[in-house]
C-alpha cells in the first residue's frame, strides 16, 4: 500500500509541476525558435554522451519549461562512493546501454531523449519530485499526461536493458519498433583467446618432440598451484555472476579495473589478484631452492634476496588491495 502511495504521490507532483511551468512566450514564432534551439542543444549533447546529465537548472529548463515536444527518460540515481549504492552502478550501466543502442539505430531521432541525475548534484529535483531513494526512472511525456505507469521503479521491476526496453517503447508511442539493444564489447573474450592460442600451441610443440613431462611431479604440482592460485583469485565467482573485464564510471569517465566493494569484483581484477599470487608462490619457490639446493653460495644468495623481494612486495600489494575494497581489512606489512 505504501508502494503504491508513493508511486501516486510521484506522479500528481510531476503533472502539477508540469502545469504550472510557464510557457516560453504568447508568440507562437518565439516559442517556435526557442523549441528548435532546444531541440539542437539535446541533439549535440546526445551525440556527445549517450545519457545526458542534468543538474537542477538543466532538467528544469529542459524537461518542466515549455515549450517540449519531445520525451525524456530520466534516471535518478545515488553514483557517489559514500552512498553504496550497488544497484544504481548496475542499473546504470544498463541504462547506458538502452540509451547507447537508441543512439546507434536507424529510428533514432529527436522524439526521445536520455538523461540522468545524481541525488548529490541535484538534491533539489528528487525534493521536487519527490523522489526518496534510487534507482528510479521516470518517462516525462511530451504531451500527454504523466501517470503512475510513467515510473519505473527497480524495486518492483528487474534492473535489465529488455525490460526497461519493453517498457521505454510502451510509455514513447512505439518510436523504438525496429530497436534493437546494442551490448557492449566484452574484452575478456580477446584476452582469453591471446592467452590460450599460445598455450595451446606450445602444448603440441611439447607434445610432439616429448612426452615425458606428462609423468613429471614437477608438471602437475605447477598445475595444481595455478587451479589452486585461480579459485584463490575468484575465478568460481567470475564466471557464476559473469562480471565484467572492467567498469567506465559514468560521472567521472575513467575505466576502474578493481571495484571498491569488498562483494564485486572485476575480471581484470581476478588477473591482477592472479598475478600477485603467482609472484608471491614463485618467490616461496625460490627460497626454497635456495635452502636445499647445492649449487654455490652466490646463486643461492641471489636467489634468496630474489624470493624475499618478490614475497614482501607482491604480499604488501596484496594486503593494500584487499584494505582498498574494505576499509576495516586489519592486516598490513609493517616494514620499519
Amino acid at each position: 500500500m505504501g508502494e503504491w502511495w508513493w508511486l501516486w504521490r510521484v506522479s500528481l507532483t510531476v503533472v502539477a509541476l508540469m502545469l504550472m511551468t510557464p510557457e516560453a512566450s504568447a508568440h507562437p514564432d518565439q516559442g517556435k525558435k526557442v523549441l528548435e534551439e532546444k531541440v539542437r542543444q539535446l541533439m549535440d549533447w546526445t551525440k556527445r554522451e549517450r545519457v545526458m546529465r542534468m543538474n537542477t537548472t538543466t532538467f528544469n529548463h529542459f524537461v518542466l519549461e515549455k515549450p517540449r515536444n519531445y520525451s525524456v527518460i530520466a534516471m535518478f540515481t545515488a553514483l557517489q562512493r559514500f552512498r553504496s549504492c550497488e544497484p544504481c552502478t548496475l542499473a546504470v550501466e544498463e541504462f547506458q546501454i538502452l540509451a547507447g543502442s537508441w543512439q546507434f539505430s536507424s529510428e533514432f531521432s529527436n522524439k526521445v531523449f536520455f538523461a540522468m541525475l545524481d541525488f548529490d548534484e541535484s538534491p533539489e529535483v528528487f525534493e521536487t519530485l519527490q523522489v526518496k531513494g534510487g534507482p528510479v526512472v521516470l518517462h516525462l511525456p511530451a504531451k500527454s499526461k504523466f501517470t503512475a505507469d510513467d515510473i519505473y521503479n527497480f524495486q518492483v521491476r528487474d534492473i535489465s536493458v529488455h525490460h526497461m526496453f519493453t517498457w521505454v517503447d510502451e510509455r514513447t508511442g512505439r518510436w523504438m519498433v525496429n530497436f534493437r539493444t546494442r551490448q557492449p564489447i566484452h574484452c575478456h573474450y580477446p584476452f582469453k583467446l591471446g592467452i590460450s592460442l599460445p598455450l595451446i600451441g606450445g602444448l603440441v610443440y611439447v607434445l610432439k618432440w616429448s612426452r615425458t613431462f606428462i609423468f613429471s611431479k614437477n608438471f602437475w604440482a605447477v598445475l595444481a598451484l595455478c587451479f589452486v592460485i585461480l579459485m584463490l583469485s575468484g575465478g568460481v565467482w567470475i564466471h557464476i555472476r559473469g562480471a565484467p573485464f572492467a567498469e567506465s564510471k559514468t560521472h567521472t569517465g575513467q575505466t576502474h579495473y578493481i571495484h571498491d566493494m569488498y562483494i564485486f569484483q572485476y575480471v581484470a581484477e581476478m588477473y591482477i589478484i592472479s598475478l600477485f599470487y603467482m609472484c608471491i608462490t614463485l618467490g616461496m619457490v625460490l627460497l626454497s631452492t635456495a635452502a636445499t639446493s647445492p649449487m654455490n653460495v652466490v646463486r643461492r644468495k641471489i636467489m634468496s634476496v630474489t624470493g624475499v623481494c618478490l614475497v614482501v612486495i607482491f604480499f604488501s600489494w596484496l594486503l593494500s588491495l584487499f584494505r582498498l575494497k574494505d576499509r576495516l581489512y586489519p592486516y598490513r606489512i609493517l616494514m620499519n
